[in-house]
């Protein structure tokens, strides 16, 4: 699968986002892109053709697979990243649309089209809500189908047309246990991310507002 229209967007969305927002975006990029790329994608590439149960029973390890693996984690975790980086495009949306108006007017509408203020900080703060939410259901989710977020090494199934209760047993399990921790501390520390910079954006833009009051009291 090629991922660059992926890193393009988290390429442009970089040009307008706070500090924190660019540190999110490092992390997506280093921490879960290229880690999937370079490692998950190659671990979990067999998982199918490496299942394997102590019968023979044609058919039984099929439907045991996929009672314990209803969706593969590596596309899973794909489907999760695609998801919590769309909502950025908002933004990046929004900003074309404030470059778009002053190219139709011919002349200088906003001081900075990529600034956050006005109509985009409401865009902004709408994205991180988005991504804040859909990488807590993808946890939620994750945890739901897997009943955990671990690896078993030995899974029991005993699921029509096996016999009987047979041992199944997934390979490199340590090895996927690993990369699983990695996987979802990358998108718990997201979540913190996305949090921290929305109440960031939003006490910025409280002050702001009292400052504004507090000068036209004065005058």
């Amino acid at each position: 699968m090629s991922w660059v229209f992926l890193r393009d967007l988290l390429s442009g969305v970089n040009k307008y986002s706070t500090g924190i927002g660019r540190i999110w975006v490092a992390v997506v990029f280093l921490f879960r892109l290229l880690l999937y790329v370079a490692a998950a994608e190659n671990i979990w590439k067999h998982e199918h053709d490496e299942f394997e149960c102590n019968i023979k029973q044609p058919g039984c390890e099929n439907v045991c697979f996929d009672h314990f693996f209803p969706v593969s984690h590596i596309r899973f975790w794909a489907l999760q990243l695609i998801m919590v980086s769309t909502p950025s495009l908002l933004v990046v949306f929004h900003v074309a649309y404030r470059e778009n108006r002053e190219k139709n007017h011919n002349q200088k509408l906003y001081k900075n089209p990529g600034k956050i203020d006005g109509g985009l900080l409401c865009t902004y703060l709408i994205s991180l809500i988005l991504k804040t939410g859909l990488e807590i259901f993808f946890l939620v989710l994750f945890y739901k189908l897997y009943n955990g977020f671990k690896i078993p090494h030995l899974v029991k199934c005993d699921i029509k047309p096996c016999p009987n209760t047979v041992d199944c047993y997934i390979s490199k399990p340590t090895e996927k246990m690993i990369f699983l921790c990695f996987l979802v501390a990358t998108s718990c520390l997201c979540i913190v991310l996305n949090l921290s910079e929305l109440s960031y954006l939003m006490f910025k833009y409280s002050i702001k507002c009292y400052l504004k009051r507090h000068v036209k009291k004065q005058q």
